[in-house]
């Protein structure tokens, strides 16, 4: 089909409550069917992306996963990277900002404390638009207990920023959903969740805590800048 005749028909899967209705395999298939291998999985490294992971190449083994390298992350994080690529026999693609060094030569050092805003965007904002320029439809790990920003998120929705579809498979899990997944198939997922951090960023700015809340913590700042514009069901 051409691209404009699956928009179509994609639209009016989603306008009519279908998505939602979907289970997270079954909807994973649907978006693989119609956009692979236009189609790619952000992986923050998150338990819910070790999910998403599992559930997406039993769907679709070729399926194109990325990561946004910031540098900062923690090294818990990078072990289990090694530890997915490992697992699977797969490559996650890299997506990177300029070198800290430079960052610093432009902009000052620390820009996570003193422009957090600018330092997401140079880190993570730009080098996802890069990741998703050739792709007709992401998949993102959110869930909409993870915090109020992200409470209305649509299964799968059009994400205006980017001029593709984002799906958003796991939307409905409760974390206790997450965790069961991960128990029964015996996943491997980041060390930091088992020291109480419920979500994981880049180590200047991630703290243990419930929810998003040990994210950026002491600013009035719960999200970097990937998910905050409105996903609409056209």
């Amino acid at each position: 089909m051409s691209p404009d005749v699956v928009h179509a028909e994609v639209d009016a899967f989603v306008a009519g409550g279908e998505a939602e209705r979907l289970p997270a395999r079954e909807l994973l298939s649907y978006v693989t069917q119609r956009f692979h291998p236009r189609l790619t999985l952000a992986c923050s490294f998150q338990k819910e992306d070790s999910v998403l992971l599992d559930l997406l190449l039993e769907v679709q083994p070729k399926a194109r996963v990325f990561a946004l390298d910031t540098h900062v992350l923690f090294p818990e994080t990078y072990a289990l990277w090694r530890a997915i690529e490992k697992r699977y026999g797969i490559q996650v693609e890299v997506y990177e900002g300029p070198s800290l060094g430079r960052q610093a030569a432009v902009h000052g050092d620390a820009l996570w404390e003193t422009k957090p805003n600018l330092c997401c965007a140079i880190r993570k904002v730009e080098p996802l638009a890069r990741a998703l320029s050739d792709a007709s439809c992401w998949i993102t790990g959110i869930r909409r207990d993870q915090s109020p920003t992200r409470a209305d998120a649509l299964k799968l929705g059009w994400d205006d920023r980017h001029e593709l579809w984002k799906a958003s498979p796991l939307a409905d899990w409760s974390d206790d959903d997450v965790w069961a997944y991960v128990r029964d198939h015996d996943l491997p997922v980041n060390e930091l969740h088992q020291r109480g951090y419920a979500s994981i960023g880049c180590t200047h700015c991630t703290r243990p805590g419930e929810g998003r809340e040990g994210r950026w913590s002491g600013i009035d700042k719960t999200e970097c800048g990937l998910h905050t514009l409105p996903v609409s069901a056209e």
